[in-house]
This record gives structure tokens, sequence and C-alpha cells, in this order.
């Protein structure tokens, strides 16, 4: 049975959506709609992301330079998938937290968190849900699978995530192999994939793990760009052909 954990009041009684003025044009977003509104996704940097959704504002793994969020609505809800310096900044986060927002972390992070910040954290290890507000978490694992590279992320300490919103499921693969837990995922509407050799995997083992579960649209992402392809977005499209539509972002770092 998996444990579910429920935001207290005194953090957050429930995520308000903020409208916000017109970005700037640097920023392109994406939109795929829901039963109450519109979730629009700002691809950043790297790992980083920011989505507006009916239910508020959600910023994945935020890292650099705060001024970089400042066309967007403040979070109403963080999420850190690990500690590796690419997906989680103190410095960062500190500066981004309001007095409303919710920090998910998953055990490892916490455990680095400033007192401040560990205070208003709420953790989750893999296997476990949480709600906030009208947006219902779970934390998949999120590890490698091939022998050489267990070091990088072992299984049990990272987390992916899937995020319900108004029946919309979006899947954040954090880093990770094409594991078992993900292969399992279903209805998935919406799922960032990660491939970044080699720490996780190259485009075509990407490719394999979402043809496996069959998320409608996938953003290949966490890639640094590779002449042989092996972490190519084009790559990753080719290989899952017509099944999946393939959405893109500006993902380097």
């Amino acid at each position: 049975m998996i444990p579910r954990r429920t935001f207290l009041a005194t953090s957050a009684a429930a995520i308000t959506f903020l409208p916000y003025a017109a970005r700037a044009a640097a920023h392109a977003g994406d939109t795929f709609a829901t039963d109450n509104g519109q979730i629009e996704v700002f691809p950043l940097d790297h790992a980083t992301f920011v989505m507006t959704t009916p239910a508020g504002t959600i910023y994945n793994d935020p890292i650099g330079d705060p001024a970089m969020y400042s066309d967007f609505p403040p979070a109403d809800l963080i999420l850190v998938t690990h500690e590796h310096g690419d997906h989680y900044n103190a410095e960062t986060l500190a500066a981004l937290m309001q007095e409303n927002t919710i920090l998910i972390v998953n055990p490892a992070v916490a455990a680095m968190l400033p007192e401040d910040l560990a205070a208003r954290a709420t953790v989750l290890a893999n296997g476990e849900d949480a709600m906030a507000g009208e947006v219902a978490i779970s934390a998949i694992p999120a590890y490698n699978t091939t022998e050489e590279r267990k070091n990088f992320h072992p299984e049990g300490r990272d987390n992916g995530y899937v995020l319900t919103i108004d029946g919309f499921r979006t899947y954040i693969s954090g880093d990770t192999e094409g594991t078992r837990e993900m292969r399992a995922l279903s209805d998935i509407d919406l799922a960032f994939i990660c491939m970044n050799l080699p720490f996780t995997m190259d485009a075509q083992a990407a490719a394999d793990a979402a043809l496996e579960f069959m998320p409608t649209h996938v953003y290949p992402y966490h890639y640094r760009g590779r002449d042989d392809g092996t972490q190519d977005p084009e790559a990753f499209a080719e290989a899952v052909g017509d099944a999946i539509t393939v959405k893109y972002g500006k993902w380097y770092s």
C-alpha cells in the first residue's frame, strides 16, 4: 500500500493560479488542454522548466540565476528530483520560495537543505504520494539499470514525478534509465524523458522506454547534444516514429 502525505494547511491550503503579464519573447511555450484550462510548458535549461496550469505554477529542478524566472509567476509548487548540481541549488530555491510555495524533495535532498528550507519541505520517497491543492503527486523511482552507471543514480534514492491536474497526467523522469517503474506507467499525457550519456541513457534507450508506456506527448530533455546522434532529440523522434508526438525545447545547459 502506497503511503499518502497530505500538505498541512500551514503550508498551503491549495495552490492558487497566479495570472502573469506577457512573458519575455525569448521564452517559447507549448500548450496542452485540460478539462479546466490549459497547461503551458516553458523549457528553460537542461532539466529546468516552468509549467503554468489551472492549479498553479510549477517549477521543476530550478537552478541558476533567479532572474531567469522573473518573466514567470512566482512558484506555487517546486519539485526537486535529486541532489546533483544540474537539478538542485539551495541558493536558487531560497530565492524562489514565496510564503505559500510548496517544496517537494526526495530524502537525499532533504538531508542537504538549509534549516529554513528543510522546515518547509515535504519529503517524498520512492512510491509515496502527496496532494498539493488540486495537484496529485506521485514519486516514481529514478535510477540507473546499466551496471557501470549505477553509481550515478542508485536505486532507491532519486525521484521522478507523476503530476495529475484535471485528469491530465504528466511524467517527469528526473535522471534515470528505462526502469521497470517507468515502463509500467499508464495514461500519461505528457512525459519529460531524460537522455544524457554517460549518466542516464541515449536517445534509442529513451525511445524504447517511451514506446513501452506510450505517453501521448514527449519532451526528450536533459540532453547536451552529440554529433553521433546518441543524445539528439531528432534521433529520439525518429526512433518513436508516428506513435508519439515529440515536443522540443531548449534543454542545453
